[in-house]
């Protein structure tokens, strides 16, 4: 299995300046080679120009361009052009699909903040000796960059990436690693049931309360876009207000990833089944359909999108796709199994008799059933279904 790893890098102010400058000149090759494949579609009779035809075009670029494209490792080159490859290949796949195609844009420099190393020893090497107390990657044309390494790298190093996020910079790793040791087996299974009033509830009747980071500093990123849109554009003023309002916000994403982290590995560690909701969050997240008047042809009737806008909001602060993503990882690095399960009703049907009604959950959090008087926790009632129909899928599929 691959397994990605994430640390903290600490260059000096020289290898900083020589981080900026690789990220622009792979930014220029980029921009570069997409205004080539714009130029032959338009003006020689829709002509395709592909990957294979501009990475063959790279080492005349180097010979070119020493002081620039030359200084760079080779190999990271061909890597950026396949990520234009890629952004094309979406566009065709979502044209195709009659989806909003997106046409692949060019990038600015604050909009470019990655440059990738397909192999380790070509051009980039990882440095972790076990004695050596200091881990280095080291970069062609930056040098040795100190790295902060907060865990040990198990597997071999395939990829290495270099990322910037505000003034922050930061070394990805990609190790293939064998059949992991699966974790003690504990005889306990769980379903559970997302929510927002509680970020999810599990059938044993525990519960973990929404963090709401997102909402928590609404009232800073407030005050902070405020000052932004006060600002004149061009300023060296503006440019500090907007990595303020960045700053915020990369805050708040770690706060939700630290929770989910947090939460799946209490999952995995706990129980050897773990079902959950095959929730369709792009779904439940969309804004409602217009509702054109009939009696006024041009207006529109009331369809509540400004209560969509909240809930649609709520649903992208509580973060199930991240903590869903990072729990599966978890539980295939732990060896433990993980269901998706059909959620509808499944907090409307009764856990002791098995009648399903609407009238079974008379409120957001409280069910009682009309047939059989059983009352408890809607989400708890939820999660216990949702353990249930994992269980009968688990053994209905063959081994």
């Amino acid at each position: 299995m691959i397994r990605a790893y994430e640390f903290l890098m600490r260059p000096t102010v020289r290898q900083t300046i020589a981080l900026r400058e690789m990220l622009a000149d792979h930014c220029s090759l980029y921009n570069g080679a997409l205004q080539e494949r714009r130029d032959a579609y338009r003006h020689a009779s829709k002509t395709t120009v592909r990957y294979g035809g501009q990475s063959a075009q790279l080492k005349d670029i180097r010979a070119f361009d020493p002081e620039c494209q030359g200084r760079w490792s080779f190999s990271s080159q061909p890597a950026t052009l396949r990520r234009l490859d890629k952004a094309f290949a979406s566009f065709f796949r979502r044209v195709q699909a009659g989806e909003k195609p997106g046409y692949p844009r060019f990038r600015s420099g604050k909009r470019f903040d990655t440059v990738e190393f397909p192999k380790d020893g070509d051009g980039c090497r990882w440095d972790s000796t076990p004695h050596d107390p200091v881990t280095r990657v080291r970069l062609q044309g930056v040098g040795h960059v100190r790295v902060h390494q907060h865990r040990p790298v198990a597997g071999k190093v395939k990829t290495i990436s270099v990322k910037r996020e505000g003034h922050r910079w930061y070394i990805v790793l990609t190790a293939e690693q064998t059949a992991p040791e699966a974790l003690p087996v504990t005889g306990s299974v769980v379903g559970i049931d997302m929510g927002l009033a509680n970020f999810l509830a599990d059938s044993g009747g525990g519960f973990v309360p929404n963090p709401r980071h997102g909402h928590k500093a609404a009232a800073k990123l407030e005050a902070a876009q405020q000052a932004l849109s006060r600002c004149k554009r061009g300023s060296k003023r503006r440019r500090k207000a907007v990595e303020a309002v960045a700053r915020l916000h990369r805050k708040v994403r770690r706060q939700r990833l630290d929770h989910a982290h947090k939460t799946a590995l209490d999952l995995v560690r706990e129980h050897d089944f773990i079902a959950h909701e095959d929730l369709k969050i792009r779904n439940m997240s969309k804004a409602p359909a217009p509702k054109p008047d009939p009696e006024q042809p041009g207006s529109f009737l009331p369809n509540g999108a400004g209560a969509k806008a909240g809930l649609n909001r709520s649903i992208a602060d509580a973060g199930w796709g991240v903590f869903l993503a990072i729990r599966a990882a978890k539980a295939e690095g732990a060896g433990r199994q993980v269901m998706a399960v059909d959620p509808r009703t499944t907090s409307r049907r009764c856990p002791e008799c098995g009648h399903t009604a609407e009238e079974n959950r008379p409120t957001q959090e409280k069910f009682h059933c009309v047939a059989c008087g059983h009352h408890a926790h809607a989400d708890t009632v939820g999660a216990l279904n949702v353990l249930r129909a994992g269980l009968v899928r688990r053994e209905a599929t063959p081994a």
